[in-house]
Formats: C-alpha cells, structure tokens, sequence
C-alpha cells in the first residue's frame, strides 16, 4: 500500500462548488437503496415484478457506491491495480447474480441455465455495447475516431486472450468443471499480480470520488471502507430477491425468462460500470474508460465463468460440473467467438470507428434474431472476421507476436522499445479539444 497525501488545498478550492452536487449524488445512490433494504428487513414479500424492479434498484445505487469508493481507493493503491479493483467491484453486482443462479441449480437444475444466461449476457454487452460506446462518446465530445491504449495495457490482452482460446473447450466438454473453475481463477490471479507491479501515477479523481479522495488520508480510508461496506452489503440482501424476481416475472408475463435474465439483468447490474467509463471519455481520458471495460471484460471471463462451477459444487455437496445444455453451449460458444473479435481487433491497442461499429452491429444483429441456428451463424461470422484480421493484416500479426514481449515490459515497468501513439485531446485557443 502507498499513501499518498490529498489534493492540494488549490485543488479542493477549485473544486468546492461542486462539492454540493458530489454530496446529493452519493445520497441519491444511497437513498435508492434503501426503501428495498427496509422493506427486506421487515419480511417484505411482494409480487415478483415490484421485488425485481425495488431490489434492482438497490444493486443499481449500490453499485455506483462501489465505483466511488473504488476510484478513492486509486489514492491507496497503484493506478493499473486501482484499475483492476475498479473493475471487479464494478462487477460485484454481476456475480452476486450469477452467484444465486449457480447455489440454487443444485435443488433446481432449471437455474443452471440462468446462470449460463446472467454470465453470457453480460459478457456479450460488455463488448458490444460498452467498447463500441467509448468510441462513440469520444467521437461526439471531441471528434476523436479512435481511441488508443498503453502498451501497460498488454496484460489485459493477453489474459483475455488465454481465456477466450480455453473458453472455446468449454462447449465440447458439456458443462462447467471444477477444473475450469481452477484455469480462470489462476488466470484472473496471474492478471491481479501482474497488474499490481505495474507503475503507477497520481490519479484523477472527480465527482463523488473527488469528494472522497480529498479527504485525510486516515479519514478517506475510513469513509471509503464504509462505502464499500454498505455497497456489499445491500448488494448481496438484493441479489436473490432480485434474480428470483426476474424469473418469476418472466413466467408470470408469458416472457423468456432466459432472455429475460441474459439481458435485464446485466442491463441493470452493469449500468453503473458503463457510466462511470462514460464519464471518463467524456472527461477527454477515453483510453481510461477503454481500459476499465477492458479489464471488467478480463474479470468476468476469467473469474466470474469460474466461480459458478465452484458455486455450484459447493451448493451441490460434491465435486460436480455445472450442466450445460444445447441452449446454453451455444451461447457459450457465440460469447467466446465475440470475444476472440473483439481481442484480435485491440491488439494494436486502438480500438476505432470501424472496429467499434463491427462490434456494435454484430452484437444488434444476434440481439434481434434470438434463435439458435442465428447464433451459430453469428459466431462463425466472428471467428472468420478474427481469422481474416490476422491473416490480412500485418500491424495486427505482428502486435500478436510481440504480446508476450509487451507483457514483460509492463510488469516490469520498462518503456517499451516502440511506443504507441498518442491520441490525447488536445485544448484549442477556444477551449474545445481536437484530436492530436
């Protein structure tokens, strides 16, 4: 652990008028959870649409609790580590979910299926919602069609990559192993030591996080540690209620409750982690945002694919593999060939215009035609656009190549021999910004 001394007192001037609307914030994304927190105390049993909608909410307020405390945490801590945390707390609400699926498919083997739906979903949204979407607002803020990453940033890609090219056994083997359980935690954890010895750099706070972060060290630390206390706490009162909700929901409606559970569910877990990458492209540091979606993407395919076997054993008794049926095989398979895509086209470390309408056009098109033979096709579709990458492209080749090599340089903090270019934004003489 590092301590680092707070903002300057010229710093916390300049940012006191906004230390109003950072308070009203924080007490709004508190306040909505806690009508759910005081009606679940007092044995609240309601029908299933107001419990999933009232403890939605709640994980929703939560989570944006989490992130704040998160980005303070960064004051703690090294950027690229800060970044990693930043990420996995972003994503509690996600395998708190996940999480209830597995426990309850051990009685109820039906579940099993949601859990497969919750994690799928939230892995294809991830990309091809919240990576093509930094791009965008980049785009519509300051003009920028491509936004780059640090060569730090080859850590990411090479676990990502691990994963995705493991993840592709999955499918043949039927269901979800301990073993597995035990490759994705050890990969996530290769990704949290290499992340912790990178370099770091004084971060830059704003919003509720700024309020946070200003704080005496030893004050700062308390508050952010009641912070995550609270956040944890309604997220896990909330995350049971709130699947069960969506399921019942879903059968009480006439709806999919798979696809109810593969879509709502992220959508409302999720939303939190996207606005805060948001705010930081909108902020002119889209490289941050990237790279914050980037490594929730590494955390959810790594440790939240491998915690649910392991959920699932310990629910079940007994070392068994969480069943996987056709259904759920496929999607499995669609998720691994999106991200096998999405992996080829930031080798370089950019992501532009183009590679974030792939994404996001390949992810609407599978949205909107939700039948199995569809799904198949979509994921040959990306696999064959990956293949074609690497083969007709050499900047690409060569980037893959050279990832074990740039992967050394960042865990030891070495520059490397050939830097990436910079696309920062760049103020003009009438304070708009342009790309560099």
């Amino acid at each position: 652990m590092t301590d680092r001394d707070p903002s300057p007192p010229d710093a916390l001037s300049r940012a006191a008028p906004g230390r109003g609307r950072d308070i009203a914030f924080m007490v709004v994304a508190m306040g909505v959870s806690l009508p759910w927190l005081a009606l679940r105390l007092t044995g609240f049993h309601g029908d299933p649409a107001t419990t999933a909608a009232l403890a939605g909410l709640a994980i929703v307020g939560a989570a944006f609790v989490l992130s704040w405390a998160a980005e303070a945490f960064e004051k703690d801590v090294s950027q690229a580590l800060a970044l990693a945390l930043l990420a996995l707390i972003a994503v509690l609400p996600e395998y708190a979910v996940g999480m209830v699926f597995a426990w309850n498919a051990a009685s109820d083997p039906a579940q099993a299926s949601y859990a497969v739906a919750n994690m799928t979903g939230a892995n294809r949204l991830l990309i091809g919602v919240g990576w093509s979407a930094i791009v965008l607002v980049s785009w519509l803020r300051f003009r920028q069609t491509k936004v780059t990453l640090e060569r730090g940033q080859a850590i990411e890609l090479a676990v990502l990559l691990a994963a995705t090219l493991y993840a592709f056994s999955i499918p043949f083997k039927g269901g979800l192993s301990l073993f597995d359980t035990v490759v994705f935690v050890a990969l996530f954890g290769v990704y949290t030591w290499a992340a912790a010895r990178a370099p770091s750099r004084e971060p830059e706070l704003v919003g509720p996080a700024r309020l946070v972060g200003g704080l005496p060290t030893m004050s700062r630390r308390l508050v952010t540690f009641g912070l995550f206390i609270f956040a944890a706490a309604a997220i896990f009162i909330s995350a049971e209620p709130f699947a069960e909700g969506l399921v019942e929901t879903g059968l009480h409606f006439g709806i999919d409750e798979f696809l109810l559970v593969q879509w709502l569910g992220p959508i409302a877990s999720e939303s939190p982690e996207f606005l805060v990458a948001l705010l930081f492209a909108w902020r002119a540091d889209a490289a941050a945002g990237l790279r914050t979606l980037v490594s929730s993407k590494v955390n959810q395919w790594t440790l939240l694919v491998g915690t649910l076997s392991l959920v699932y054993s310990i629910a079940s008794g007994a070392p068994h593999p969480l069943p996987l049926d056709d259904r759920q095989i496929l999607e499995l398979f669609l998720t691994g060939a999106q991200s096998l895509f999405a992996v080829v086209l930031i080798l370089v470390l950019a992501l532009n215009w183009k590679g974030a309408i792939a994404l996001f056009g390949l992810f609407l098109g599978q949205l909107l035609v939700p039948f199995e033979g569809g799904h198949l096709w979509f994921a040959i579709a990306y696999i064959v656009l990956a293949i074609g990458l690497l083969v007709f492209d050499g900047e690409r080749r060569t980037a893959l190549l050279r990832l074990p090599l740039d992967v050394r340089r960042a865990v030891s903090g070495r520059p490397a021999a050939e830097p990436v270019p910079e696309l920062h934004p760049a103020p003009t003489e009438h304070g708009a910004r342009v790309e560099a």
